[in-house]
Order: structure tokens, then sequence, then C-alpha cells
């Protein structure tokens, strides 16, 4: 019964993490976050079945972990009240080509992350940018201007 306490323990703790890295980490893992991540998972189990290599254990720590995802799942879809506390909400990174450096700085979004991510999607300018999201999944939607003209890297105006 301990390996489930512990296995909720950590469950609910990088639930914490996830959410305290937020979401910019979370859209494309770099080499270093991978391996952070992985590292984690390893510490993870090491806390939660305190070494014991037993399958039971392994079994049981991994099913409270499946049966705590599956009801966050549950609580996302059942009560939409809950859906920004448990999975966050969208942020308005740039409205109208301007950057909203204050929300950007809170997600620890750069203008070189949105640049890329401008790029990504074939959008030139900074300029021709309606509006960007950033998702709660970490991806960036951007909403664009009909009939503007996208070449070109988008402008930077971030320093350095």
């Amino acid at each position: 019964m301990e390996v489930v306490y512990r296995a909720v323990f950590m469950f609910a703790f990088l639930w914490v993490v996830t959410r305290i890295v937020g979401r910019s980490s979370l859209g494309e893992l770099s080499t270093f976050e991978l391996l952070l991540y992985v590292t984690m998972g390893d510490f993870v189990q090491q806390a939660v079945t305190q070494q014991d290599f037993s399958v039971l254990s392994g079994v049981l720590a991994v099913g409270v972990f499946a049966l705590l995802t599956v009801g966050l799942s549950y609580v996302n879809w059942r009560w939409a009240r809950m859906r920004p506390i448990v999975q966050g909400v969208p942020v308005i990174a740039m409205r109208d080509g301007e950057p909203d450096l204050a929300a950007m700085r809170r997600e620890r979004l750069s203008l070189d992350d949105l640049a890329l991510s401008a790029r990504e999607q074939g959008i030139g300018r900074f300029a021709d940018i309606q509006l960007a999201v950033l998702e709660v999944n970490g991806r960036i939607s951007f909403f664009t201007r009909s009939g503007s003209d996208s070449s070109g890297a988008p402008e930077s105006s971030e320093p350095g």
C-alpha cells in the first residue's frame, strides 16, 4: 500500500513541476530537457518503489499513475471550471504585430522562439500576425491578416 501513496505523491509532484516549468518547455523538448525528464523518471521510479524491483510494485506504480492520468482527463472533461487549473489557459503572446512582453516573460517565451515558430508556419514578418496564442500544449497558433505578404524572416526587436 505504501507504493500507492508514494505514486500518488510523486504524480502530484510531477504535475506541479510540469506546470511550473511552463508550456513553452513542453511544446518541443531540447536534448537537455529530454535528458532531464528521463532522469526525473528514473528518480521517480526509485522514490515510488524504494528500490523494490518486484513486478508487483512496478505494475502497481504504473497502474496508479495511469488511473490518476485518466482521472485528471475525466475532471477536465466533466468540469470545465477545473480545466484552467489542471491544464492552464491559452495565453496571447502577440496582438496586431506587437508582442505582449509581459505575458511572454511570464511564460518564459522569448521573441526568438516566437519568430522561429512564425517562420516554421511560413510567416515572414511580425506585422503580418494578427494574433499569436501560446496554447496549453506548448504550441503557438498564429492568426494572420488576410492578403499579407509573408516573405522573409520575422522581425525581431529583441536586443542582442
